[in-house]
C-alpha cells in the first residue's frame, strides 16, 4: 500500500507541474507572480540594507564628529587653563603693584632709608610659639636684629633674628613687643605693648586725667630711638581708670589694636637705622652705638688752661 501512495503521490504532482506549466505557458500569469513576490522580497531586503547602511554611517559620523568634539573641548578646556592662569597671575600682579604703589607713597625720615622685603612664612621653627613672620632679607640685605619693619598701614615689629639672607620678625602683637607711641591729638606719651595672639594692645604708663580718647590714633614718638617719629601704630579702642603703676600712682588702662592686618601681609618695609641711634646687641640687649668721634679744637693761641 505505502508504494502505491508514493507512486500516486509523485504522478500527482507531475501532473500538477505539467498543468501549471502548460497554464503559465498560455498565460505567463506565473512568471509575472514569480516576478513580483521575487521584486518585492529583494526590494524589500535592500531597503533594509540600506536603511542599517545608513543607520550605520550615522553612527560613525556621529562618533567621529564626537571624537572632533571632544578633542575640541579638551583643547578649549586647556586653553582655559592657561588663560585663568594667567588671569590670576596679573591679578596677582595688579594686587602686588597697587602694594607697592602704597609703600612707595610713605614718607619716611631721610635718615631712615628703606629697603622691600617679602614675607616667606609664619611662625616657623624655634620661634613658633611667638607672634613672628619670615622675610626675605638677612643682615647682608638689611635685616639686622632690631631693624623697624613697616607695611603701608603702619608699623609691623622690628627684626628678632637674622641670618645672611633671610631673619624673623617680632611682631608689634607678640607679648615680648614694646613700642614707644604717642596721642596724635592729646600728644600724650606711653608704652604700647603686645597682649598676645587675638588680644589687644594695651597702652601703658599714661597718668588718670591725661587726654585720651577713643579712636584717637597712636603714632611712634621716636623716644627710643627704635622707630622714627610719625608712623602709626595703632588706634585706641577702650579705656577704663582704676589701674595703679608699680610706684602706686593712677594710671589709666588704654586698650588699642593695630592698624596692620598682619595676616594678609605680603610685602614690608626694614627701615634702616643711623648710625647713632639705639640697636640691639647679642641676647637683645640694646646699646647705643658710639657717636662719630669730631676731632677736638685746638685751643687759641692765649688762653688759659
Amino acid at each position: 500500500m505505502l508504494p502505491r501512495r508514493i507512486f500516486l503521490i509523485i504522478l500527482c504532482t507531475l501532473l500538477l507541474f505539467l498543468g501549471i506549466y502548460t497554464w503559465n505557458q498560455r498565460t505567463g500569469q506565473w512568471d509575472r507572480l514569480c516576478a513580483a513576490v521575487g521584486l518585492e522580497f529583494t526590494g524589500g531586503i535592500m531597503r533594509g540594507l540600506d536603511s542599517l547602511e545608513d543607520t550605520l554611517s550615522g553612527v560613525w559620523d556621529n562618533y567621529v564628529d564626537l571624537r572632533d568634539v571632544r578633542r575640541e573641548n579638551d583643547e578649549l578646556k586647556q586653553r582655559l587653563r592657561i588663560l585663568e592662569q594667567r588671569l590670576a597671575g596679573t591679578r596677582e600682579d595688579r594686587a602686588e603693584l597697587e602694594r607697592l604703589r602704597r609703600l612707595m607713597h610713605l614718607d619716611y625720615p631721610a635718615s631712615w632709608p628703606a629697603r622691600a622685603s617679602r614675607v616667606l612664612a609664619w611662625r616657623m621653627g624655634p620661634n613658633a610659639a611667638l607672634s613672628t613672620i619670615m622675610l626675605s632679607n638677612g643682615y647682608l640685605s638689611g635685616a639686622a636684629p632690631g631693624t623697624p619693619v613697616t607695611s603701608w598701614e603702619g608699623v609691623v615689629g622690628r627684626v628678632l633674628k637674622a641670618g645672611p639672607s633671610t631673619s624673623v620678625a617680632l611682631l608689634l602683637t607678640d607679648t615680648g613687643s614694646r613700642v614707644a607711641v604717642i596721642t596724635s591729638e592729646g600728644r600724650v606719651q606711653g608704652i604700647l605693648s603686645g597682649g598676645g595672639p587675638g588680644l589687644p594692645l594695651e597702652l601703658r604708663f599714661v597718668r588718670q586725667n591725661a587726654p585720651v580718647r577713643v579712636g584717637e590714633l597712636l603714632v611712634t614718638s621716636g623716644v627710643d630711638s627704635c622707630y622714627p617719629k610719625g608712623i602709626p601704630v595703632a588706634r585706641v579702642t577702650a579705656i577704663s581708670t582704676g589701674g595703679a603703676s608699680r610706684s602706686g600712682a593712677s594710671v589709666l588702662e588704654i586698650q588699642a589694636e593695630p592698624l596692620v592686618d598682619f595676616h594678609r601681609l605680603e610685602e614690608v618695609f626694614l627701615l634702616q637705622r643711623p648710625l647713632d641711634s639705639i640697636t640691639p646687641e647679642t641676647d637683645a640687649v640694646y646699646a647705643r652705638r658710639p657717636p662719630v668721634l669730631e676731632k677736638p679744637e685746638e685751643p687759641e693761641a692765649g688762653s688759659g688752661s
